[in-house]
């Protein structure tokens, strides 16, 4: 954040057109009126500004501009009284007096949004140090310039002072006297979005997420920042009806009112930290998910309210920091974009294995208990259940949980607050797969000696080897839930390539060379084809079943249905 503009009187001023008694004024408001500190290395390398953006670039303005030595003017004047800014009166003040003068005046200095101190004044001064009375006419022209320089995205700042007779019964109270103040000038600053932070937000608009903007600025700056940024439409700055409000109509809402018409603001403007936890209480209320970003200490409320809240690692107050869920190291906005990209990712891979998990299980469960009520014996052993259990929770998690985030997460919509885990979708490979090792399966446990012509132990021994077979090549059919194509982009996860053949090496060492521990033989190569070519048919059936719709609905919420209606 830079200064840019500088208006005295009605004019832009440079460094050259301030009289010396006006720079003087200037340098006082800006030396002790201010949180932020200017460190001058012994060295000589260039100075350094420390404190919020808007102290820096308001210090670094009077020091390189203006040509303020800060030690100088701490040698020269005492501060007596400081009021620190308040988020309601938008304003700072701070009270000094001159030690090398013989007069007993005190200078009183505010410094804050330009309209809130304009209110205050009743004269300004000109370029050439002359005061003028603050008429009707000449408040409305400075009113006019303001919403210039904030219709240009400018932050506008104004500084005022008064000069007041030091007397013992009023010095302690001088800054509670906030009329009749001069207004010395108002400065404008720019705080450019960064280059990435218009394609997050679209980005963030295209996966479903609503963005707000919630400033202390004026609504002029609020709305030329929001359309510069994206979060309004550039070329309609008017905004729509109830897009554009200032914190204190928000805050003057009743409950049903502000409930009715969150949804519909973008852009808060002129806000407190009491205006943004309400905005995130009420958008929880209506069962959104809620993410806040802050930097400040006043911001913690919010963060803390907040499902998540992210805060900047650089700008970021300690406060802030510690009330937060995720701290943004580089204060990019297009870290946010980054931060909902990676969590979609996380919670897709857990949908993913989910999936092959629960098809793994529902399978040997069935196939088992069936073999066991009606033939007396079972098909796969304790052993080699432990077995595909040890193989796919850890050699199949690893290859599922690293697949790395894609675009298309950032076209879908968001997941709601109270959604199942478990989609339809899910549920529909989950189904189609089972179904179809359990029919295979079953038929080789009860057709596979006559049909492969075996004995019974290579007979458990191909349909262990082929529920395994199916185990790997299911894997492949759940790197995506809803994509036809489950190839593309596999070559680029090595680790899950890499996965899938160590698997299948521990298969043929279980097989044919720990027959005794996994209780099984040898197996021929064509026997080993039948496992192969059978397992093979679930990426057709895999890719054939995702042509079938299903509805949004939640399975199981039709069974809440049935139980209700039972009851009545």
């Amino acid at each position: 954040m830079t200064v840019t503009k500088c208006c005295v009187g009605f004019e832009e001023a440079t460094k050259h057109d301030f009289s010396r008694n006006l720079v003087e004024l200037f340098y006082q408001g800006v030396a002790f009126n201010t949180t932020g500190t200017i460190y001058k290395p012994k060295s000589g390398s260039s100075v350094e500004y420390s404190g919020s953006p808007t102290e820096k670039a308001i210090l670094s303005w009077a020091v390189q501009d203006l040509g303020m030595d800060i030690d100088i003017m701490k040698q020269n004047y005492t501060v007596l009284q400081v009021e620190t800014f308040n988020s309601d009166k938008k304003r700072s003040g701070v009270s000094i007096k001159n030690n090398n003068s013989e007069k007993n005046i005190i200078y009183v200095h505010w410094k804050g949004a330009a309209e809130m101190v304009l209110a205050l004044c009743s004269s300004y001064y000109e370029l050439t140090g002359e005061i003028k009375t603050m008429s009707d006419e000449k408040r409305s022209q400075f009113e006019n310039i303001i919403q210039g320089m904030a219709a240009s995205s400018l932050r506008c700042i104004a500084f005022a002072y008064k000069q007041i007779e030091d007397d013992n019964s009023i010095s302690k109270k001088n800054l509670k006297n906030e009329e009749d103040l001069t207004l010395l000038g108002i400065v404008g600053m720019k705080d450019p979005c960064r280059p990435g932070a218009r394609k997050a937000i679209q980005s963030c608009r295209a996966a479903g997420v609503d963005i707000k903007m919630i400033t202390g600025d004026n609504i002029f700056t609020a709305k030329a920042i929001a359309a510069e940024c994206g979060i309004l439409e550039s070329n309609n700055q008017a905004a729509l009806p109830g897009e554009v409000i200032e914190g204190v109509e928000f805050r003057n809402y009743t409950d049903d009112e502000r409930a009715e018409k969150v949804d519909t603001i973008r852009v808060m403007a002129r806000s407190s930290p009491l205006d943004k936890l309400l905005m995130v209480r009420c958008l929880k209320q209506k069962g959104h998910v809620v993410a806040v970003t802050g930097d400040g200490t006043n911001d913690a409320p919010a963060l803390k309210e907040a499902d998540v809240g992210l805060s900047m690692g650089i700008q970021g107050t300690e406060v802030a920091k510690e009330s937060s869920d995720i701290v943004i190291l580089d204060d990019d906005f297009s870290s946010v974009a980054t931060v909902l990209l990676w969590g979609r990712c996380v919670y897709n891979n857990i949908q993913k294995f989910i999936q092959f998990q629960l098809t793994v299980n529902v399978a040997a469960l069935v196939i088992n208990f069936i073999a066991a009520v009606s033939a007396g014996n079972v098909p796969l052993t304790t052993v080699q259940l432990l077995w595909v259990n040890l193989i796919m929770d850890t050699l199949g998690a690893l290859a599922l949980a690293t697949e790395r985030p894609t675009k298309e997460l950032m076209h879908n919509p968001p997941v709601g607050r109270i959604e199942p885990l478990i989609t339809n979708i899910m549920w529909r490979n989950i189904l189609t797969q089972a179904l179809y090792q359990i029919s295979v399966l079953l038929v080789l446990q009860f057709k596979g000696r006559s049909m492969l012509g075996v004995d019974e132990k290579t007979k458990n021994t191909i349909i262990f080897n082929t529920f395994v077979m199916c185990q790997v090549f299911n894997e492949f059919n759940s790197r995506s839930l809803e994509k036809k194509n489950v190839f593309k982009g596999v070559l680029g996860n090595r680790l899950f390539v890499g996965i899938i053949a160590v698997t299948v090496v521990l298969q043929a060492v279980m097989v044919e060379l720990l027959k005794k521990f996994a209780d099984t033989v040898r197996l021929s190569f064509a026997e080993w084809g039948v496992c192969v070519a059978i397992a093979a048919v679930t990426w057709p059936i895999g890719w054939l079943v995702k042509f079938v719709p299903v509805g949004k609905k939640p399975v199981f919420s039709y069974l809440k249905l049935l139980r209700c209606g039972s009851k009545t």
